[in-house]
């Protein structure tokens, strides 16, 4: 049985920059760098067969490299107790293309369609019973953060095995974005 999702993996040097955000708040239990990337779709569990026909229907995705810029720090719920700390990924037509294509190709192998709208953020930290203050003072700290556009020129079927110290996230298949249907707009046309 496999633990499935869909992601797109952050550049070292990104990495670090999102790691530069980490500060000692109890309650807050930061994710390890090495563990930063961007979720596309959440799988969950697959058998075998399953998990065969989601890897032959990525294959069949068509999609040209883009550029991604990170902006912003913030929390889910917004209005509710935060339990989940992120990174927020300024607007791109190619990313949300992508999504969408993978979106179809998951439906296509079996899976139900996402229910949630696609938000996208890299989780950078997850909240149990901290108090609010702290976390106010890191937003309002790092209120412009940002990070300079980086390339995308693949995406990458995980699977997760879940422990007490955290997850640990193996590469089942990566595939190359070359070209094909794609919204590339002019913010994205330059990493191409």
């Amino acid at each position: 049985m496999y633990r499935l999702f869909v992601a797109i993996d952050l550049p070292e040097d990104v990495r670090a920059e999102i790691r530069d955000l980490q500060r000692v708040i109890p309650g807050v239990k930061w994710v390890d760098m090495a563990q930063f990337h961007l979720t596309l779709r959440f799988i969950g569990d697959a058998d075998e067969a399953l998990f065969d026909r989601i890897r032959d229907e990525l294959s069949g995705i068509k999609s040209p490299p883009f550029s991604l810029s990170l902006r912003g720090v913030g929390y889910f719920p917004p209005k509710r107790d935060p339990r989940v700390l992120w990174v927020g990924i300024d607007r791109s037509e190619t990313l949300f293309g992508l999504r969408n294509l993978v979106e179809k190709a998951l439906v296509r192998s079996g899976i139900e369609p996402e229910g949630r709208s696609f938000s996208p953020h890299i989780t950078i930290a997850r909240i149990k019973g901290a108090k609010v203050s702290p976390l106010s003072a890191l937003l309002r700290d790092h209120e412009r953060f940002a990070v300079q556009p980086f390339p995308v020129s693949e995406f990458i079927l995980y699977s997760s095995t879940l422990r007490p110290q955290g997850a640990i996230h193996r590469k089942e298949a990566v595939y190359p974005l070359s070209g094909g249907p794609g919204n590339v707009s002019d913010d994205d046309a330059g990493a191409a």
